[in-house]
Formats: C-alpha cells, sequence, structure tokens
C-alpha cells in the first residue's frame, strides 16, 4: 500500500509545485509593492494578497491532480498490488480477458468524473463566497 501512495505523490506534487509557484510569481506586483509601502509584514503579503489571488490556481491544480493521482494509484496498483483496478487490468490484459479491462477503465473515468465534478461544485461556492480581484 505505501508504494500505491507514493506513485500518486510522486506523480502529482511535481505538478503542483510547479503549478502554484508560477502563480505566486505571477501575483500582481503592484500590490505587493502598496503592501509594503504600508509596512506590511511578509505574513499579511502572504496571507491578504499573494493566497487570495491564487485560489484560482490551487482549484486547477486540484483538478489537474485528480487525474494524476489516478495514474499514481493504478500505475502503482500495476506494480505491487494483488487487489484493485490496477490488478484488474494487468489481471485482465494477461488473461486476455477484455471485459475485466474494459469495466476497470469504467470505472476510473466514473470516478474520475465524480470527483472533478465535486472540485467544480467546490469552485463554485468559493467564488460565490469571495470575489477575486
Amino acid at each position: 500500500m505505501p508504494a500505491i501512495i507514493v506513485m500518486a505523490l510522486s506523480i502529482s506534487l511535481i505538478v503542483t509545485i510547479l503549478e502554484i509557484l508560477n502563480g505566486f510569481i505571477n501575483t500582481d506586483k503592484d500590490k505587493i509593492k502598496m503592501a509594503k509601502t504600508f509596512n506590511s509584514t511578509k505574513l499579511q503579503i502572504l496571507t491578504k494578497i499573494v493566497i487570495p489571488a491564487n485560489i484560482s490556481t490551487f482549484i486547477n491544480s486540484l483538478k489537474v491532480n485528480i487525474g494524476l493521482s489516478l495514474v499514481g494509484v493504478i500505475s502503482g496498483e500495476f506494480l505491487v498490488s494483488k487487489a484493485g483496478l490496477g490488478y484488474l487490468i494487468v489481471y485482465g490484459g494477461q488473461v486476455f480477458k477484455l471485459d475485466l479491462v474494459m469495466a476497470s477503465v469504467i470505472i476510473l473515468a466514473l470516478i474520475s468524473a465524480i470527483m472533478y465534478q465535486a472540485v467544480v461544485i467546490v469552485e463554485k461556492a468559493v467564488q460565490k463566497t469571495h470575489k477575486f480581484v
């Protein structure tokens, strides 16, 4: 089980770090400069300007990571598991049972669609409560 978690994390973590870093770098420099002129601390700049400006980046990162994490989990199951959808895909391919392979792929597609829609619902709720500048 730990190998599966490591695969999921390693696949999605690098993409997430780069995407969030890019969002932080592209935060409006004028707003940060204005906050510095009012003697804001680094923590205040982070919590009041940088993070609110990048909430959409966080949500987009979640959307991307749904697929990447599932790929990582399935890849981990390919390698070490004796159960799960990845195991069914490998087993179905080895014994030439296309119905097992296709059923597993369809289940994965449904899981990812449901998870994606959950993130979309969270995104709409956040957008209603926060006005992005």
